[in-house]
């Protein structure tokens, strides 16, 4: 396993944005509702109840109302969960661009929800920025 990097310069350099294939819709589940049927690529508890982000499909299948379609972008960088200034330099350029994004750290990786529509923009943001080319 590589090495967590801490460096906003090399994050930024390293960073190789990457789309998943498909759709991921935003939904809100009761917190004491069974999810076993639901295979979530995020989950957040809060008091109003359960978040997920799941395949689109799978929520039109079960009936959950969707609060959000999105595009699934991974930066495939492993960013140290405590590097400072990578999110507001991303979410920033995004901002910029005039797409929303919605974040989610993992252990490993920064991944970053946008408008599904906004996904091939929102890549050519990223990839700037990446490349040092983002208009500031």
């Amino acid at each position: 396993m590589n090495q967590a990097i801490s460096s906003l310069t090399t994050l930024l350099r390293s960073m190789e944005p990457m789309l998943h294939d498909g759709v991921y819709a935003y939904c809100v589940v009761p917190s004491d509702a069974d999810t076993s049927a639901l295979t979530p690529v995020v989950t957040v508890r809060e008091s109003e109840g359960l978040t997920v982000v799941v395949p689109a499909a799978q929520a039109e299948q079960c009936g959950l109302a969707v609060l959000f379609r999105a595009a699934w972008i991974t930066l495939t960088v492993h960013s140290d969960l405590q590097a400072v200034g990578l999110t507001a330099a991303f979410s920033g350029a995004l901002g910029m661009a005039g797409i929303s994004c919605n974040v989610v750290a993992g252990a490993f990786h920064d991944h970053i929800f946008v408008p599904e529509e906004q996904a091939p923009q929102a890549l050519d943001v990223l990839r700037a920025l990446q490349q040092g080319t983002a208009a500031e």
